[in-house]
C-alpha cells in the first residue's frame, strides 16, 4: 500500500553523483589550500571515524565513495555494519593513506554519515516506541532538497518504511484537492478514472463524515489528517478493514505509541527527517611512521 517496505539499500549511481557534487562545492577551483599549504604531498596518515554517542550507524557507502573519488592512494576499511547500533567512542571505519587526501575528503564523508545516522537513529526510537502494535512508521515527503534518496534510505536502516518518493508514484488525493474539486467522492471518481484499476488511491479526511464518504467511494487508503486518539479509534471501527488508515499530523515521539495503540495500519511523521538531529561522529588522525 503506501508505505513501502524497501530493502535498505542505495544505487551506486546516486552515490557517486552525490558524493562528486560535495566534493566538488567543498574543494572549488584551487582544493584544500591549507593541506596544500601545511602538509607535504607524500605526508601519510591513518585516521579513525569514530561514533562520539550512541546510535544506528548509516551512510558508510558515501564515506567511501568520498574517499575513493578524491584520489588514488587512500583506503577504508569498515569497522562495523551498514545499520548497526553502536556504542560511544566506537571506531566505524579506518582510513589510510595520503594525508592531504584524507583532510580534503574528511568534512564530505563526515557532513553525509552525521545526517544519515542522525535520521536512522532518530527512526529507530520511533520504531522501538510502536513495537507490538502492528503499526508502521513511515517518513514523508518533508525532506532536504537534493537529499530525499539518502534521508529515505536512512529511515529504512532505522526501521521505518517509506512513503512515496514524489508526486509521480502515488496517488495522494489531499484536502486542497477536495475543496477544488467538489468533494470527496468527486475527487476520488475523478482519480479513479485517471488512474485505472492498478494503481491504489488515497485520500486525507479530517473528519469522519468524510471517512465514511471516501469509504463509500472505494478509496484504498485513508490519510486521518490531525486526529486524536479517540477519533482514530473511531475511524478503526467505522472503517472495519475496508481500507488501509494512516495517521498523520502532529506526530511527535511522545505521542506515537498512542496513536498506534489505536489500530491504525501506517503512521507517517516528518519528525524522524527533520527533527532528527545529527549523529556526533569525528575523525581522529595520527602520523602515518
Amino acid at each position: 500500500m503506501k508505505c513501502l517496505h524497501y530493502p535498505a539499500a542505495l544505487s551506486q549511481h546516486l552515490v557517486e553523483a552525490a558524493v562528486s557534487s560535495a566534493l566538488a562545492e567543498d574543494l572549488g577551483l584551487a582544493g584544500d589550500l591549507t593541506s596544500q599549504a601545511t602538509l607535504s604531498p607524500r605526508a601519510r596518515a591513518v585516521a579513525t571515524m569514530t561514533a562520539r554517542a550512541p546510535g544506528l550507524v548509516c551512510g558508510l557507502d558515501l564515506v567511501e565513495a568520498a574517499f575513493r573519488q578524491i584520489g588514488p592512494g587512500v583506503s577504508v576499511v569498515r569497522l562495523v555494519d551498514e545499520a548497526s547500533s553502536v556504542k560511544e567512542a566506537t571506531g566505524i571505519a579506518r582510513i589510510s593513506g595520503n594525508a592531504r587526501l584524507i583532510f580534503s575528503a574528511e568534512r564530505v564523508a563526515l557532513n553525509f554519515v552525521n545526517h544519515m545516522s542522525g535520521i536512522a537513529t532518530h527512526t529507530r526510537k520511533f520504531v522501538d516506541a510502536v513495537a507490538g502494535t502492528g503499526a508502521a512508521i513511515c517518513d514523508t515527503r518533508k525532506t532536504t532538497p537534493g537529499l530525499r534518496a539518502f534521508e529515505k534510505y536512512a529511515v529504512r536502516c532505522g526501521g521505518g518504511a517509506n512513503h512515496r518518493f514524489g508526486l509521480c508514484d502515488a496517488i495522494l488525493i489531499k484536502d486542497n484537492h477536495v475543496a477544488i474539486v467538489g468533494g470527496v467522492a468527486e475527487a476520488i471518481s475523478a482519480a479513479r478514472a485517471f488512474a485505472g484499476h492498478l494503481v491504489s488511491i488515497e485520500i486525507e479526511v479530517d473528519g469522519l463524515d468524510q471517512l465514511e464518504q471516501a469509504l463509500e467511494a472505494g478509496a484504498n487508503a485513508v490519510l486521518l489528517d490531525n486526529m486524536d486518539a479517540r477519533t482514530l479509534r473511531k475511524a478503526v471501527a467505522i472503517t472495519r478493514g475496508r481500507a488501509r488508515l494512516e495517521a498523520s499530523g502532529g506526530v511527535t515521539l511522545e505521542r506515537v505509541s498512542d496513536i498506534a495503540k489505536t489500530g491504525v495500519d501506517y503512521i507517517s511523521t516528518s519528525q524522524i527527517t527533520t527533527a532528527a538531529v545529527p549523529l556526533d561522529i569525528g575523525l581522529d588522525i595520527t602520523v602515518d611512521s
